[in-house]
């Protein structure tokens, strides 16, 4: 068997431990004689699942009983529509527009609300977070992408929406560091790349922001359809919720959040400390507001870059690629990225920067 180091935005590394305990279990889970793959989600042996990964997110992430979790389908995206049917009073939206997931989600948005930008780093294609404004006092929420997996931008401090909810889209930060939950009214998050697999989507969302949608929106996009189901009233994602319990599991085992966040902190300094010594590749986003998880850099033009892709992947080094609007490359450096990968990546990129000056 051969493991290479993934760097992939998304989906991406998952803990090896949890690999390995998921084929262990994939025929015959705890003495069931069944895979998770296998049973309804109306047993008991999935009930227990389900209620177990709910409390391990609680406790990881220090979730108030007065907010709901929710374990949704349809991506991070469906949640851009859904949001604003579910939580528009005044069907006023401000957001803080930081790339292409806000920009998506203001498209979204727009269709239904009065949509404010109320800043935006389009100006620099994105590499920074912009100076917080003053927001509506009507409006429903205010929006924000708390890191930015293209761009490679991260929020290290929130702005002060006076009393309007804000909601937060973790999908490539969630676990990675501690947060506040208490500072917003609704979290939300694609599994795919700190939490687990592909499939399911994570809401975390207080209660008194439930069951404000209009009596017409369909059932599968209000949220008390699914905070009433406990998230059954269909099928779930039932075996990428087993798998974010076994990664919560993982984490809870590394020393929980506090230990994860150390651990990125160690991962990125080693990366952009690199970066920023070089004199052949740079960091792409201003140093206050770089991101702990998706590092953007570049090499001097961009045949070295498709150079240093190829060959890197040659070394087991992949999915290196940067994203078009960016171009170069890219490391994601999620929590179940080891040390060891990052290390292996800078020696690679000092020995190819020797080699084609």
């Amino acid at each position: 068997m051969k493991r290479v180091f993934n760097f992939s935005a998304g989906p991406s590394v998952l803990p090896e431990d949890v690999l390995r305990e998921a084929q262990a279990e994939m025929l015959d889970y705890k003495g069931s004689g069944m895979s998770v793959l296998e049973m309804s989600h109306r047993s008991s042996w999935y009930e227990a699942i389900i209620a177990e990964t709910e409390a391990l997110l609680r406790e990881q992430m220090n979730i108030p009983e007065n907010y709901k979790v929710l374990f949704l389908q349809g991506g991070a995206s469906t949640q851009f529509y859904m949001i604003p049917m579910n939580l528009m009073k005044n069907k006023k939206i401000d957001f803080i527009h930081t790339g292409a997931w806000s920009k998506a989600a203001i498209k979204e948005a727009k269709m239904l609300a009065d949509v404010n930008v109320a800043a935006s780093s389009e100006d620099k294609n994105y590499n920074y977070i912009p100076e917080f404004p003053e927001f509506r006092a009507d409006a429903d929420y205010v929006h924000i992408v708390n890191n930015n997996t293209i761009y490679g931008t991260r929020y290290t401090e929130l702005p002060d929406t006076k009393g309007v909810p804000l909601v937060g889209d973790m999908s490539s930060n969630i676990l990675s560091e501690p947060v506040d939950v208490t500072k917003y009214g609704l979290i939300f998050a694609g599994a795919q790349k700190n939490l687990g697999p592909a499939g399911v989507t994570i809401v975390i969302i207080r209660e008194d922001l439930v069951g404000l949608a209009p009596e017409n929106t369909p059932s599968m996009i209000n949220y008390k359809t699914h905070v009433d189901s406990g998230s059954m009233f269909n099928t779930p994602a039932c075996y990428s919720i087993y798998l974010v319990g076994k990664v919560l599991k993982w984490v809870k085992n590394f020393g929980g959040i506090d230990a994860i966040y150390a651990n990125n902190l160690k991962k990125a300094n080693m990366l952009y400390d690199y970066l920023d010594s070089s004199d052949f590749f740079r960091a792409t986003v201003e140093k206050k507001d770089r991101s702990l998880m998706n590092v953007p850099f570049l090499s001097p033009n961009a045949d070295l870059d498709k150079k240093f892709v190829k060959e890197a992947e040659a070394a087991g080094l992949v999915n290196l690629k940067g994203h078009r609007s960016v171009g170069g490359m890219r490391a994601s450096i999620y929590n179940a990225m080891p040390v060891e990968g990052v290390a292996t990546l800078v020696d690679f990129m000092k020995k190819f920067a020797e080699a084609n000056k």
